[in-house]
C-alpha cells in the first residue's frame, strides 16, 4: 500500500470513531454493581489538588466513606446518579465534604448564575420587546384600493366629472 491509501483508510476509521461516539465508561472496574448497590456502594470521584482525580469504590457505612483512613461525609444530599442509576460521589481530597449538587444548585440561584433565572429574564425581556412600527395589515391595502378603484370607475361611467 502507498503513503496515501493509508492514510485515506486511516482517515475513514477517525470518521467512523467519530460517527459512532465512544461511550464512556468507569476506569478500573470501579461501577458500582446491582448487587452491590443494594449493599450501599458507591464510586467515587476523588479529585487531587494538582488537578487530577481518580476512581474508587468504597462502601457508605453511617453515612461516611472512609477514604486515606479518614471518614468523609456521604449523606444522601451528596450521592449523585447517571443515567443508568450508577451512585456517584465527587470528593475533593482536601475536605471531608463531598460537592454536593443542591447546595450548589442554591448557591447559584442566590449569585444570579443560574441559567434558569437567565431564560426566565430572556423570556420577559423578548415578550416586553417594543417593536418598530406595525405592518399595515394586507387587507385594508385590498379594501383601499377598491375604493379607489371604486371612485375612479364612477368617475368614468358619470362623465368625468364636468
Amino acid at each position: 500500500m502507498s503513503l496515501i491509501e493509508d492514510i485515506e483508510e486511516l482517515k475513514k476509521i477517525i470518521k467512523e470513531d467519530k460517527e459512532k461516539g465512544k461511550k464512556w465508561k468507569y476506569p478500573g472496574g470501579t461501577k458500582v454493581s446491582n448487587a452491590q448497590r443494594k449493599k450501599n456502594y458507591v464510586t467515587v470521584q476523588i479529585l487531587y489538588e494538582n488537578g487530577t482525580c481518580d476512581f474508587k469504590k468504597y462502601q457508605i457505612k453511617n453515612q461516611t466513606v472512609w477514604h486515606d483512613m479518614i471518614p468523609r461525609l456521604a449523606t444522601a444530599g451528596h450521592v449523585m446518579f447517571d443515567k443508568k442509576g450508577n451512585p456517584l460521589i465527587i470528593l475533593p481530597n482536601w475536605s471531608v465534604e463531598p460537592f454536593s449538587p443542591l447546595e450548589n444548585y442554591e448557591k447559584s440561584m442566590i449569585d444570579g448564575s443560574n441559567t434558569k433565572g437567565y431564560k426566565i429574564l430572556m423570556a420577559a425581556m423578548q415578550s416586553e420587546k417594543v417593536d418598530g412600527k406595525k405592518p399595515f395589515p394586507g387587507w385594508i391595502k385590498w379594501v383601499g384600493g377598491a375604493v379607489i378603484l371604486a371612485i375612479i370607475a364612477y368617475a368614468l361611467i358619470s362623465g368625468g366629472g364636468a
